[in-house]
């Protein structure tokens, strides 16, 4: 039916509406503190909310309902690893968080093993973020370009300009806030979409069945038994039951327990048992979430006949849902189904730019010989021009992408991917081994993103796995170096 008028006037009417509502959501801010963790405010459902949306991507809102359409539910075992590794990090990671009123994920490493790490991580997490999250924005561009025509670079500006000017302002305070919006509205997208198909559909939910049960197929399986007939079969094999599960449950303790981008809304919370509140609500709302947006991609299999992607002239799979939106929403409801795409997009961007600013602030300039004396009004000055920083980087970079195929789309994601085991595995030798010091966390860590570049490098091992094998050999060379030392100095 074609992008109109009205469509456009609902997008710039809702770009419009949440910069001004988060600029003026925000407060007054006297600190660092209240800019980047709402003056530990912040209310648990709020954070909750908060977290859903910035872990969910347009990629998230696209991908999902095409992984469903052209095969099946397995991907909701990775899903509930998910589920399991927040139950983990609400257990294990948050208490020792509100022992020592934290800052940042990496202050913890400060105080736990010294200043030197925390930077080290600190930085290590500014590269990881800055390649992913450039990746992401332009990512996220694609969808809109495939839906308004628009070309990736006006996408991404539009994305980002006012993503920018509302977390530039308002801090954390208005990042959370805007996420509860932005979350609510492309779920209203997604699930009107939902029930458009359902009703175009001659025997609505019953054609669904139809379709996902025929030819022998089920698309509604959710637990893939096969192990494969060999051990590296099995590891190179995506979401089997113990890689999703296992995988989803250290790719969400990394995630959710050492990435600054999802802890620095955990130490918002007025209070340990707030926070662990936020993060189970989060931990059940997504789980929920992953099996909606599944469904609706069976939803779509059924609408276009049970033909693949290839037979309805696509490329990817991840065309299917932009293509229902361009051909099929009536005049407005596109314009609102593309609001959500923006809101999933701006939640993600949004909360990268503070994650950035905040530990470059937080973890690196204000543990400077420049930071170390700044006045009240001084820090909130530094803090929002990192936050400008950060913002202006990330646009411009992924603005430098020309195409979905180029290299460093690919290099930038792998990057991304191998620290997590690093990072997670030196948290661990944190909480759990008490005798490690610095060097051995150091020794560990380095050698964990070392086991990584060579999984990555030499082995066709699934991603599932990437962040456990990552862990295990931070943890394992962290204690050998304590048991060398410890042995070097009895003799």
């Amino acid at each position: 039916m074609g992008f109109s008028v009205l469509d456009y006037s609902i997008v710039i009417l809702y770009l419009a509406g949440v910069t001004i509502a988060g600029i003026r959501i925000s407060g007054r801010q006297r600190s660092s503190r209240d800019y980047f963790l709402g003056g530990k405010e912040m209310s648990w459902w709020s954070v909750g909310f908060s977290i859903v949306a910035s872990e969910t991507s347009t990629l998230t809102f696209i991908s999902i309902p095409g992984l469903a359409f052209k095969s099946n539910m397995f991907f909701l075992q990775l899903a509930v690893g998910y589920f399991i590794g927040r139950l983990i990090v609400s257990a294990v990671f948050i208490p020792a968080y509100y022992r020592g009123d934290l800052e940042t994920a990496y202050d913890f490493l400060g105080k736990r093993f010294g200043m030197f790490l925390r930077k080290v991580t600190s930085s290590v997490f500014i590269i990881t973020r800055v390649l992913a999250s450039g990746v992401r924005l332009f990512a996220t561009a694609i969808p809109v370009h495939l839906i308004t025509g628009l070309d990736y670079q006006s996408s991404i500006l539009l994305i980002g300009a006012f993503t920018l000017l509302y977390t530039y302002v308002g801090g954390l305070k208005a990042v959370v806030a805007m996420d509860v919006v932005q979350l609510f509205i492309y779920l209203s997208g997604a699930v009107a979409s939902f029930f458009l198909i359902l009703s175009a559909l001659p025997n609505g939910w019953g054609d669904v069945v139809t379709f996902a049960t025929a030819n022998g197929q089920n698309k509604f399986a959710v637990i893939n038994s096969n192990w494969g007939t060999s051990v590296i079969d099995f590891l190179a094999s995506p979401y089997t039951l113990v890689g999703g599960m296992l995988g989803g449950t250290f790719l969400t303790m990394a995630s959710h327990g050492t990435d600054q981008l999802l802890v620095q809304r955990l130490l918002g919370c007025k209070s340990k048992w707030d926070s662990q509140k936020a993060l189970m609500l989060d931990a059940t709302f997504i789980v929920l979430q992953f099996a909606f947006f599944l469904l609706l991609g069976l939803a779509l299999y059924a609408f276009y006949g049970g033909q693949t992607f290839q037979a309805i002239g696509l490329t990817t799979s991840d065309e299917v849902f932009p293509k229902f939106i361009v051909e099929q929403l009536p005049t407005g409801l596109a314009g609102i189904v593309v609001a959500g795409v923006l809101a999933s997009a701006m939640g993600t961007l949004s909360s990268s730019i503070s994650s950035l600013a905040s530990s470059t602030h937080l973890d690196l300039f204000k543990q400077s010989r420049w930071g170390n004396a700044l006045t009240e009004k001084s820090e909130i000055g530094w803090s929002r021009f990192w936050t400008l920083f950060w913002g202006i980087f990330l646009i411009g970079g992924a603005m430098l992408f020309t195409d979905t195929k180029n290299p460093v789309v690919e290099l930038g994601l792998k990057i991304a991917s191998f620290t997590y085991g690093g990072l997670l595995g030196t948290f661990f030798l944190g909480l759990l081994f008490p005798k490690t010091n610095q060097t051995d966390a150091l020794i560990g860590f380095f050698c964990g993103l070392a086991a990584m570049t060579a999984v990555l490098t030499f082995s066709q091992i699934d991603f599932t796995w990437h962040t456990a094998i990552g862990c295990a050999a931070t943890i394992v060379a962290g204690n050998a170096s304590w048991f060398i030392r410890r042995n070097a100095a009895t003799r």
